[in-house]
């Protein structure tokens, strides 16, 4: 199976991924937390979108998912797998209550959001 994954795809994916991100954080967590983070943190969060986005893609097209609702169940089943992994992380008490469903809100709506746009641009 050969894979030929849209560049503009896992441009536009990884933009989203940032501006999503940030309103997100920004209105979950406030000023006062984002204060606190050097610019390493946000090198590592563009290179970590760019990856999702990239990964995405090649999940949507070896899925043979056509289409954005494809593509968005594609997405959804990733950000539930990552959620599994989360839950797992929360029982044993590695994160809080609050910032496990912070993360998986997160998760789940920019996953779904990125299988949407590489089902589109597919």
């Amino acid at each position: 199976m050969e894979l030929n994954v849209n560049l503009l795809a896992i441009l536009a994916g990884a933009v989203v991924y940032m501006v999503y991100g940030g309103i997100y954080y920004s209105i979950l967590l406030g000023k006062k937390e984002q204060d606190s983070t050097g610019p390493i943190k946000y090198a590592v969060a563009v290179i970590v979108a760019f990856i999702s986005s990239l990964l995405v893609g090649i999940f949507v097209q070896a899925t043979g998912s056509n289409g954005i609702v494809e593509g968005a169940l594609t997405g959804v089943l990733i950000g539930i797998l990552i959620s599994i992994v989360y839950l797992k992380n929360a029982l044993f008490g590695l994160m809080t209550k609050r910032m496990f469903l912070i993360a998986i809100g997160d998760h789940l709506i920019i996953f779904t959001l990125l299988g949407a746009i590489h089902g589109w641009l597919l």
